[in-house]
């Protein structure tokens, strides 16, 4: 008797650990998802001349998505070794999984990127980004520190200087619309527009899926990890933001830009809070002083990964509150964020339906972020608990599978 006693408390200290990490990171990509959500059905800026920024766009807009691709490399690395990354031939199989998963994704994408809406779809700059990915999966910390540092200092520079050439060709290497099957007879012109002139690029952004794998490779489990997450992400968003605001209204730098681009009125002061998306970043080196949303600036890249990182510490410290306390409080969020391939996919193909069209009678936009984003909490909870996967998640799931190999018949 006295011998099996400690076996089952350790069963049960370890496993403790465990469902609060997961539950955690699940909870986090379902506040991610109900960010993307805000920022697509909400006013990000309101109607008025000076194009005042609104509470959405000051809270979601760039953090909400950045938020999704970090957990992206989060996930990456959980299912890739946890803290000590896989070897071969396990890491190839790994990678064959992952790369057959994107492919999944990316089809998806391709497929929404053809419906008429006025949103900016992220699915196949995601599904490249775990492309992009695959040769780091098999790296350890130190290594993946080294490579997210030097990305999220170098990259913003090389796309600056590249960015102008692609649309200086004739016609311009951009898209200006979300890619869909159609652009795969333009493979340059979308590739360009994944990597460097649209609105995710994946060449900044791959950033983002670094700094996930460094979080995943931590041993979550510990107890100050999550603190760490938390207190160490606020530090560098905060620094990150008050250096860029710092240089843009106290150094001169938002009085340079708005002399290059000498539109006199234009509310940039507004645009560098919310988003900088449409505008032309070259001519001066200004634009990589700013921290403004979808600049992918480095103090852009390290702002949004801060506030990621912080975001991924609470939800992990709420997990373990939850197990201590004995009460499921992140099951909304985390019901959510185990299926929101699926739930973001419905979103995007509910919101084409109303694109440049009236909102049916008696319906706000506040009214129909909540019922977006209650649907999605309502949907996610009876999933989770009643341990399905979503139709598109067991679709990536068993594309996973297939690539690792795990699908083969058995031979007897």
């Amino acid at each position: 008797m006295t011998s099996r006693t400690p076996a089952r408390t350790s069963r049960k200290t370890a496993g403790r650990p465990v469902t609060a990490r997961l539950h955690g990171i699940d909870a986090a990509r379902g506040l991610a998802l109900l960010g993307m959500m805000a920022t697509h059905l909400l006013p990000t800026f309101e109607s008025n001349a000076d194009l005042t920024p609104t509470w959405i766009g000051l809270t979601f807009s760039g953090r909400a998505a950045a938020l999704f691709a970090v957990l992206a490399g989060v996930g990456l690395a959980l299912s890739t070794g946890k803290h000590k990354p896989l070897q071969a031939p396990d890491l190839s199989a790994a990678r064959r999984g992952v790369a057959l998963r994107a492919l999944v994704i990316a089809a998806v994408g391709l497929s929404l990127g053809g419906l008429e809406v006025n949103l900016a779809i992220i699915l196949v700059h995601y599904a490249v980004l775990f492309l992009c990915v695959l040769p780091f999966l098999g790296m350890g910390l130190k290594q993946l520190c080294a490579w997210a540092g030097g990305w999220i200092m170098g990259s913003p520079v090389l796309a600056y200087l590249l960015r102008p050439w692609l649309l200086a060709a004739e016609p311009p290497m951009q898209l200006g619309h979300n890619p869909s099957w159609e652009d795969l007879s333009t493979p340059a012109s979308l590739l360009a527009d994944l990597f460097f002139t649209g609105y995710y690029p994946v060449f900044q952004w791959l950033s983002y899926l670094l700094v996930g794998l460094i979080v995943g490779r931590l041993v979550l489990g510990r107890a100050m990890v999550p603190v760490v997450l938390l207190v160490g992400g606020s530090i560098v968003a905060v620094l990150a933001r008050t250096l860029g605001v710092t240089a843009m209204e106290s150094w001169g730098g938002r009085a340079a830009l708005e002399e290059l681009l000498n539109s006199p009125g234009y509310p940039l002061e507004s645009v560098l809070q919310v988003n900088l998306t449409g505008i032309a970043q070259e001519g001066s080196w200004w634009w990589l002083a700013s921290a403004a949303p979808h600049s992918a600036t480095t103090l852009d890249l390290l702002h949004t990964s801060g506030v990621a990182v912080a975001v991924i510490g609470a939800c992990l410290l709420l997990g373990r509150l939850a197990e201590w306390v004995d009460v499921d409080l992140l099951l909304p969020l985390r019901g959510a964020g185990a299926m929101t391939l699926s739930l973001y996919t419905v979103h995007v193909w509910v919101v084409s339906g109303f694109y440049l069209k009236p909102l049916p009678a008696g319906w706000t936009e506040d009214g129909m972020y909540f019922a977006h984003a209650a649907s999605a909490v309502i949907v996610g909870m009876v999933f989770v608990l009643r341990k399905w996967r979503g139709p598109l998640e067991w679709l990536g799931h068993a594309a996973n599978r297939a690539g690792r190999g795990e699908l083969r018949p058995s031979v007897r």
